[in-house]
Formats: C-alpha cells, structure tokens, sequence
C-alpha cells in the first residue's frame, strides 16, 4: 500500500487554503468561503487593473472576475494550478475582454469625425485654427482612438451628437468646467499628436 492509498486527503483536496476555498464555492456554493476570497483577492485585482490600463474601469474588472469565479469555481482543479494563478487567469482574460469593447466604443464614436471640420468659433483661437491645416479623416480617426476614455466622452458628445457644454454636463453628471476643461485638453492633445505624426 503507497502513502497515497493510507492518507488519501492529501491527493483528494488541496493543501492551499485559497484552493479550498475555491472548492467550497464550487461544490457547496459556500458564500464565506467566497467572501473570504473576495476579501483577499478583490484587493489584489483591483491594483492589477489600475497597474495595466484599467484605472478607471478597477472595480468593474473585480466585480466581473467574481462574477466568473462564483459561476467557475466548480471547473477548478488544484492539481493543475494554485488558486492565485487560476484566479488572475480568469483576471487578464477578463481585463483583454474589457480592453477590446472599449476599443470597439471608441471606433463606434470616432464614425462620425467628419464633424470635428465643423469647429464652432469659441475655440478659433486655441489649437482648433492649426488642426484644421493638420487634420485628414484617417489621421483624426486614428488620433481619437488615443485620447483618455473621458475626453473622448465630451468629444463625441459636443462635436459628434452637436450637444453644448451644459447639456454634456448634466447628461454625464460632471461640473460645466469640467467638460470645458476636457474639451480643450482634448483638442491639444489632438493637437500634439498630428503633430508628432508630421514630424
């Protein structure tokens, strides 16, 4: 008989206590085992998502990996991978998944850039009166899609879907400064880049 068959608890579960964890979820749903999870690894996340990219999208990468882990946990096997790199897999899978619809956001608002030729004058003074020389549809288009998520936001809305700075305001519940203030980094930034891609 193989120390195997005398102690068959150290083949049957595992010895991370995070794994088991994950184990009491899967099999009986037990919800303080996954709060306790939540507790350790909700942290841990949420620094993940702000460290790679998702700085203002962290909570809602934590919420959806726990969405995951409490519909999955009974998929997961502690002999093929530690609870931790099981857990980030599903993390860096979600936060691609995440990446790639705010990309498709953004390239669904940047349709209409024929808008941003029509200008209106508040702003002939600022870096607008250059962009006009600089810019050509394809270069806009690709320009946008590196602005903040936030400026491209007020953008879209004021020069996109011709919203004023008030109104943009109160849809996005955010102080009129504040939409102005994006607006007009927005358009350097702009600005900045076509010239970067002239130089």
């Amino acid at each position: 008989m193989t120390t195997t068959d005398q102690n068959p608890t150290r083949t049957d579960s595992p010895r991370d206590p995070w794994g088991q964890l994950l184990e009491n979820v899967g099999r009986h749903q037990d919800r303080a085992a996954y709060q306790a999870l939540f507790e350790h690894f909700g942290p841990q996340i949420k620094y993940y998502a702000m460290a790679n990219g998702l700085a203002s999208h962290a909570d809602e990468l934590v919420q959806e990996v726990f969405v995951s882990i409490w519909r999955r946990s009974c998929l997961y096997d502690w002999r093929k991978a530690a609870a931790s790199t099981w857990i980030f897999t599903i993390a860096r899978n979600q936060r691609i998944d995440m990446l790639r619809k705010m990309r498709r956001t953004r390239v669904e608002r940047s349709v209409a850039t024929d808008d941003l030729w029509q200008i209106p004058g508040e702003y002939e003074d600022e870096p607008v009166t250059s962009l006009h020389r600089l810019m050509s549809e394809k270069r806009v288009r690709q320009s946008l899609s590196q602005l903040p998520e936030e400026q491209l936001t007020v953008i879209a809305k004021v020069y996109m879907e011709n919203k004023s700075h008030q109104a943009v305001a109160d849809e996005l519940e955010i102080p009129l400064g504040t939409v102005k203030s994006r607006v007009r980094l927005a358009l350097n930034k702009l600005k900045v880049i076509l010239q970067d891609q002239d130089s």
